[in-house]
């Protein structure tokens, strides 16, 4: 008969799930993973094929260290595994030069990126648009622009990395349980959690909630409002000729106003034939069960018109496939990791606020060192819960 009863479970197998219950396989405890669907999947947040990794994050100097973690750490996945989760392109950050512009609510993103890599010790170049063109046609950036160019850049396969560490964790003999829907979270009187699923019930001493827009579905009600849920629409755009090689043209991050959707990134796709480009939405939405999947004809068209524009060339202006992720996003864009208000054995890790798979091998080492009693090589207090 199957024991039911493990030292940690993980709670959400994506981006941040996998990375934890892969850190934790290797302690040698009994560890639990439970996702109501078969990871990796298209019904979250990490999924479509690419995500944009960069060491200078605008965002805040907090999670700078986080993604250096991360950078070797998908190295020494690839060493072990050989396979290629991550490439190095290099990362381009456009600024119109004229009106500053704002990112996951970082005021001034361009000049807060540059500040970074300074404070950061991370290589980077700033040119201006005609330079720009002299070695990326790609782009059409206007004259005023500014450039921000960071050689170590590039982009991370989300659907293998995830893959890659459930294999790894299943190695270790990390229990892993799909299509496992969870129920509900109750503690124990003696100390720990008791986990009600459609397959059964589990026992944890503690419990990591990793389950991305799932996560208010575990939290009180005082504390759901800190999250938002937002609907983000991926589009793949046709290419000509041999513009935006994979491996050779950087990823992009273009900013061209002050609104906080006004800014699209994008990548050579994995196809050779398309380019991946995606704007952000914050209109907050109500559950993730009934966040609509299709793209409508009017969604591509105003994508094309708005986001697109003429700020490409090379390309052709339509789009041949869409697909819907999801953010799950705090005012002011941080993470929060931290215990459950009156539920200590219960540690949430989530609300990535739309920029963080890159972090995500590196901030589940420390949330694993976090839950194993060890002392994280970074500042996870940071992320605690806050009074918005």
């Amino acid at each position: 008969m199957e024991r039911n009863t493990y030292d940690v479970a993980v709670i959400g197998l994506g981006a941040l799930g996998s990375s934890t219950l892969w850190q934790l396989s290797k302690s040698g405890k009994r560890i639990l993973g439970i996702d109501q669907f078969s990871p990796p999947h298209t019904m979250g947040s990490s999924h479509g094929e690419t995500r944009i990794t960069r060491l200078a994050v605008g965002e805040g100097m907090d999670f700078v260290p986080i993604v250096k973690r991360s950078h070797e750490i998908w190295k020494e996945l690839e060493s072990q595994t050989g396979t290629t989760i991550m490439t190095t392109t290099g990362g381009l950050l456009f600024d119109s030069g004229i009106q500053s512009w704002a990112k996951h609510g970082s005021e001034g993103f361009f000049e807060r990126t540059v500040k970074f890599a300074q404070e950061g010790n991370i290589l980077y170049e700033i040119f201006d648009a005609q330079e720009l063109r002299k070695r990326f046609s790609e782009f059409n950036l206007e004259e005023s622009g500014k450039v921000y160019y960071e050689p170590s850049a590039g982009f991370l396969r989300p659907e293998l990395a995830i893959s890659t560490q459930l294999q790894l964790a299943a190695q270790n003999d990390a229990v892993i349980k799909t299509h496992t829907k969870v129920l509900g979270i109750s503690p124990i009187s003696s100390g720990g959690v008791q986990i009600q699923t459609n397959q059964g019930t589990f026992e944890a001493a503690q419990a990591v909630i990793s389950a991305g827009p799932w996560v208010k579905d575990f939290l009180p009600s005082f504390v759901k409002t800190q999250f938002k849920i937002c609907r983000q629409i991926l589009h793949w755009i046709p290419k000509k000729g041999k513009a935006f090689e994979l491996g050779k043209t950087p990823i992009f991050m273009w900013g061209y106003d002050s609104g906080p959707e006004d800014f699209i990134y994008g990548f050579p796709s994995l196809d050779g034939a398309t380019i991946k480009v995606a704007s952000e939405s914050f209109v907050e939405r109500n559950h993730p069960d009934t966040i609509l999947r299709d793209v409508s004809e009017k969604e591509c068209e105003d994508f094309i018109q708005n986001k697109i524009g003429n700020r490409f060339n090379h390309i052709e202006k339509k789009v041949v496939q869409s697909k819907v992720c999801i953010y799950t996003v705090t005012s002011d864009s941080y993470f929060v990791v931290g215990e459950l208000p009156d539920f200590p054995e219960v540690l949430v890790a989530s609300a990535c606020s739309g920029h963080g798979f890159k972090h995500s091998a590196g901030l589940g080492e420390g949330i694993a060192d976090k839950i194993l009693g060890k002392k994280p090589r970074f500042d996870l207090e940071v992320f605690g819960w806050r009074e918005y």
